[in-house]
């Protein structure tokens, strides 16, 4: 018997690989589709019946019924009963606009630049970089390796489940708080000692979008923010795209020089000032508990509100985290910015904003805009993880790998450091703020450092006159990636000198 010339087509094109980790029927369909699309199979071929398809496939006749459901499911092939599977003609072809006959012969290449002027918004340079190095030094993220994977599937699968999920994406109205929201702050005022309900506090994908609501609803054109004299780069583009005007004010071992906005401002001409009160970025230097004090006192008298980063309150490694200074502002000058799930892959965490209930109304308007559609899932996990206790579990556990990371970078710092540089010992968090005695070229130490493997993204570099520092991040690097790490860095180091 010789075979119809429809055979013998899927005979050369259909190709089944049952090592494959994707369905049979998949496979085949794609196949299949990929056909109707390159015109192989037009519109009206009657496809081999489902015996003969799975005679020629070696692939079972359930499976042969799965993948002809699964084309007529998307309309490329018409099952009728007692007469066979008929191909539907596919998708009709975008009709081509006429273009005008002087640029007859760019109308189809896609244009790289806009015919109309816009507002270009940023200003500062893209941080965007990329390499090949084998090695990476950041500015203090956490280790996603150290997140539960297989404990997390059967979360996630579970929390897909729950069919008052699909209630709740179906509910244009909530009569009251989500579980989430409840748990949020039960979370918040278990470990930062506030005293907050659901409407004192806003989820946000990330801090980045909580400081971006944050600014959009304070500031106003030319308004005055005040950051630190060395600061967050990320916090200080938000600012400048609102319309800023950015001052810094210098910071000391005790944190930032709050006596310093005494003597060169006067009252109602700031209107924020933003601060990583736990550990100043990039610096990981403590605001001591009497600057705290007397910031809160001054935002008082002065009338500016105080935006209050808590980056990395949940890695201390020595003693009891401070207490955020919202946790004790009586008079609404604080907003307070943080982020829960840090030891979680970045799709599970959240970013959240603390502050009085007006302001909190405002932003959640403002996110509608923005993120309408929310998370529902991973405020489900998130809701389960807090209730659970496993958020808090998980966080200790973490932080214990952590502080035996950061003790042996500072073992190999003694060893290869200690007459090149400085640093002081942390009580917290995932960085470390490296100060070479000697004025170097951090560009120039960068470029040899990639040279050998080791990428030193120019975020991490700061240098200016008084300043010659690295921001050495080493949450995501284990202790043998660490030593590594420090030789090439070192080696790094005298190359720069041509040594």
């Amino acid at each position: 018997m010789i075979d119809s010339p429809v055979n013998t087509l899927f005979k050369q094109l259909i190709h089944v690989d049952k090592s494959a980790l994707q369905p049979l029927y998949i496979q085949v369909s794609q196949q299949i589709i990929n056909a109707i699309q390159r015109g192989y199979l037009t519109r009206g071929t009657i496809l081999p019946g489902t015996r003969v398809l799975g005679a020629l496939l070696h692939i079972h006749r359930n499976t042969a019924v799965a993948i002809y459901e699964e084309l007529a499911s998307q309309d490329w092939v018409e099952i009728i009963p007692n007469k066979g599977t008929f191909v539907l003609e596919p998708g009709l072809k975008k009709s081509k606009i006429t273009a005008p006959s002087q640029k007859i012969n760019n109308a189809y290449n896609y244009t790289k630049t806009t015919g109309f002027p816009f507002q270009q918004s940023f200003h500062l340079a893209s941080t965007a970089q990329f390499t090949e190095a084998k090695y990476t030094i950041n500015d203090g993220k956490p280790d996603l390796r150290l997140h539960p994977v297989h404990q997390f599937t059967r979360w996630y699968s579970a929390a897909m489940k729950r069919k008052t999920l699909i209630k709740k994406w179906n509910t244009p109205n909530k009569s009251s708080y989500s579980l989430f929201e409840k748990q949020l702050c039960n979370f918040l005022n278990t470990t930062r000692g506030f005293h907050v309900k659901p409407n004192n506090v806003l989820s946000t994908r990330s801090t980045e979008m909580s400081l971006y609501i944050v600014s959009q609803l304070l500031i106003q054109q030319n308004d005055v923010v005040l950051v630190g004299s060395l600061s967050n780069y990320v916090a200080n583009m938000i600012f400048q795209q609102a319309g800023a005007s950015i001052k810094t004010i210098p910071v000391d071992e005790q944190g930032l020089d709050v006596d310093y906005i005494k003597k060169h401002f006067i009252k109602k001409s700031i209107r924020c000032l933003y601060i990583c009160a736990h550990r100043h970025y990039p610096t990981t230097v403590k605001l001591s508990a009497e600057r705290r004090l007397a910031l809160l006192e001054l935002a008082n008298e002065y009338g500016f509100a105080i935006i209050e980063d808590d980056y990395d309150y949940d890695f201390q490694f020595e003693g009891s985290a401070m207490l955020p200074m919202a946790s004790s502002d009586a008079n609404g000058m604080v907003i307070y910015l943080g982020k829960m799930g840090q030891s979680l892959f970045p799709s599970f965490q959240t970013g959240f904003v603390v502050a009085p209930e007006n302001l909190i109304a405002e932003a959640k308007n403002y996110l509608q805009l923005l993120d309408e559609q929310g998370d529902l899932i991973q405020q489900q996990m998130l809701s389960e993880l807090i209730n659970e206790g496993e958020i808090y579990r998980l966080l200790k556990k973490n932080v214990v790998v952590y502080k035996q990371r950061r003790d042996s970078l500072c073992a190999f710092l003694t060893e290869h450091f200690s007459e090149i540089a400085q640093w002081e010992i942390p009580s917290g968090g995932l960085a470390i703020w490296l100060q070479f005695q000697q004025q170097i070229s951090l560009v120039k130490l960068a470029e040899e450092a990639e040279k050998i493997g080791l990428f030193l993204p120019k975020t991490i570099l700061y240098q200016d006159k008084h300043t010659c520092a690295i921001r050495f991040g080493f949450g995501h690097l284990e202790v043998e990636e660490i030593a590594i790490v420090i030789k090439k860095m070192k080696l790094a180091y005298y190359k720069s000198f041509n040594l």
